[in-house]
């Protein structure tokens, strides 16, 4: 097998072309890209979309737009900004000439000679002259590009105030831990004035420091590492085993050939004919499989040599904020390794041969027997060996009595949160959605046209309510305090949980029959994908969520007291079924995708790490029944609501 290599680590790669960077561009993910490379990846997409806003990070796939859009996509990757750290710890060899900034938008291509530290800009002679003469900036400090370019501290001391994502002319300034984000002052006033936890970076900076330990962060960069190094192995080994199954087969068939002829010739070619092409099939697919892991190595290496530099070159708010960006980026190629290793396969191979033996002659060749290939899952526990990124202790924090106008005793059965912090609840004995504020303070209901059980967040503006007694999802736009229905999605069977998949798609469970449920996953039409069945005799009333891949689902099945995980071809991953989990109900992700699961008879919360494993068990603090749950990602806010009569209250934790 012609496999990809891993070159010596001799610099930072690009992990499109694998080579070492030439003009390494930077998108807001932190992920970089050779500009050429960057280029022609933008070219690729804006040919598959007719008007390009945006493109995907070929690494994380997290949308990233250039500072100016209304210029041509050829022109694109030029203006997304030169990663200057990476650029500077390239080995000499492969650096490139740095162009003159201010030439080069008029686009005239000129050695620069010196860089402005005040400006951020390279220079030619003829520009750092009138630079020079200039009033504003004559006093500024010019580097020559061979003190800029050659030397990592020169850089990070460049980069002393990082500037914000958003408003780029800014310079961060404090940090907001309820949303987990640094941001600059017109950030704080617009979007985190509210925010009960704003500090100043400076002041705090110590005390955050020893949360974000870049060795650590490393480490786990250079384990994802191995990982996928390893799963490389698993490829190449898995192909080679494969080679020598289809010529023990050959073999096995030249054997035999001694007692039977012209139907057992015709035989042993079909099986080297075919054995060849499932083979060449497979070496393409996993050598594809091993570049893809590969270019995933080098953006991971690249993440460590960042931080490495930051921690070793950078002061300490360029460690704290190169290493929140480099622990962001950790959940993201966690949960690339975890899929690669779900799709770890091999192929195996069997001659079917017809019996009785005596009667060969009088078969034609496709009686005689036919090549099967198999294909059996060799997943590997790769969470198990893997350090949780982060695993919460539940505590609670307020109990809330809700003045919602409503004709008979509210029983919430769904709840979820919304954009701005809001809360939308699902009353099915009402038959209406509850809009809350921030502030859990009633705002306006909507009344449905049948019994809502469980409800989730489609987008910015959507969500989905599915209606038990009518076999229909109900799609609501939510824009201001207006609630406003949409459309009407009909199934095939009565719908209890929901949860939003990929874009424009979304998992929905309910009662098959024979003691059966099924979960399906279906699009906006209605249109049913793939469907799996479970065994359940309570009439599917059950809830459902995924993970933040949305490549698992968990099923909490009541009347079987367990929490079911499936991936997303129905194959069942893992059940969780304790003495003290009694009749489950609500269940939701965070965005360490740790699982929580309410045991509605039990009383109790239970808290799974990914791969299924208990971490806790609270009983402390949880209401009567509890029934439906929704977690606040970025300020790690859990919301319980319980299901009895008397479920006027709205129960919050804090997930610490």
């Amino acid at each position: 097998m012609a496999a990809a290599k891993i070159e010596t680590e001799d610099g930072p790669c690009c992990p499109i072309c694998l080579e070492q960077f030439n003009v390494p561009r930077q998108l807001p993910c932190a992920h970089s890209f050779c500009e050429k490379c960057l280029q022609s990846h933008i070219t690729t997409q804006a040919g598959k979309i007719t008007k390009l806003s945006y493109i995907k990070c070929p690494v994380c796939r997290n949308h990233a737009s250039p500072s100016i859009t209304d210029r041509p996509t050829s022109e694109w990757a030029t203006l997304f900004p030169v990663n200057t750290v990476l650029q500077s710890i390239l080995p000499a060899k492969s650096k490139v000439d740095r162009l003159c900034d201010a030439c080069n938008t008029e686009g005239t291509t000129v050695p620069a000679e010196g860089f402005c530290v005040v400006c951020k800009e390279a220079m030619c002679g003829d520009c750092l002259k009138v630079h020079r003469k200039q009033k504003m900036s004559k006093d500024h400090t010019i580097l020559s590009v061979v003190e800029f370019d050659g030397n990592p501290e020169n850089v990070m001391k460049l980069a002393e105030g990082f500037t914000c994502s958003e408003h780029h002319e800014k310079h961060i300034k404090y940090y907001c831990k309820d949303h987990k984000l640094p941001c600059c002052a017109t950030c704080f006033f617009h979007g985190h004035k509210i925010c009960s936890k704003v500090i100043d970076l400076r002041e705090e900076l110590p005390a955050l420091l020893c949360e974000n330990n870049s060795v650590e962060i490393i480490a786990d960069m250079k384990k994802i590492e191995s990982h996928l190094k390893k799963f490389m192995e698993i490829n190449e080994s898995s192909v080679d085993n494969l080679e020598t199954h289809v010529n023990g087969l050959t073999a096995e068939i030249k054997k035999i050939r001694k007692d039977i002829n012209y139907l057992l010739d015709e035989l042993e070619k079909q099986v080297q004919t075919e054995g060849n092409i499932i083979y060449k099939e497979e070496v393409i697919r996993k050598q594809e499989e091993n570049h893809q892991c590969l270019s995933l190595i080098h953006a991971v290496r690249n993440s460590h040599y960042l931080l490495e530099a930051a921690h070793r070159y950078g002061s300490n708010i360029q460690k704290f904020l190169m290493a929140e960006k480099m622990k962001s980026q950790l959940h993201t190629y966690y949960n690339l390794v975890g899929e690669k290793y779900e799709k770890i396969n091999k192929i195996t191979f069997e001659v079917q041969i017809a019996s009785p033996i005596k009667s060969l002659l009088s078969l034609s060749l496709s009686e005689l027997g036919k090549v099967v290939a198999t294909t059996s899952s060799n997943t590997l526990s790769l969470i198990c060996s893997m350090r949780p990124l982060k695993d919460f202790h539940v505590e609670k924090v307020d109990e809330i009595d809700l003045k919602v106008p409503t004709g008979n005793t509210p029983w919430y059965s769904g709840v979820t949160f919304l954009p701005g912090d809001r809360v939308m609840l699902a009353d099915y004995k009402n038959n209406q959605c509850i809009l809350l504020s921030s502030s859990y303070q009633f705002i306006t209901s909507h009344t449905l046209t049948g019994y809502p059980w469980n409800i989730c967040l489609l987008d910015d503006q959507e969500v989905a309510v599915s209606l038990d007694d009518k076999n229909k999802i109900q799609i609501l736009s939510v824009i201001g305090d207006i609630i406003r229905p949409v459309r009407m999605i009909r199934t095939k069977y009565n719908c209890n949980g929901i949860a939003a998949a990929r874009k424009g798609e979304i998992v929905v469970n309910g009662y098959y029959g024979d003691n059966k449920c099924q979960w399906s996953l279906i699009n906006m039409r209605g249109d049913v994908k793939c469907t799996h069945l479970y065994d359940s005799s309570d009439h599917g009333v059950n809830y459902i969520a995924l993970n933040n891949m949305k490549t698992r689902v968990y099923v909490s099945v009541c009347d079987m007291n367990s929490l079911l995980c499936f991936d997303m071809d129905g194959k069942k991953l893992f059940t969780y079924s304790p003495h003290n989990l009694r009749s489950p109900y609500g269940v939701a992700v965070d965005r360490y995708d740790n699982i929580y699961i309410l045991g509605r008879d039990s009383n109790n919360i239970h808290q799974l790490s990914p791969d299924g494993c208990v971490q806790q068990v609270l009983t402390a603090g949880v209401p009567l029944y509890p029934r439906a749950i929704c977690i606040h990602q970025s300020k790690e806010i859990l919301i319980i609501m319980n299901a009895c009569d008397a479920g006027k209250k709205l129960y919050v934790y804090q997930l610490k």
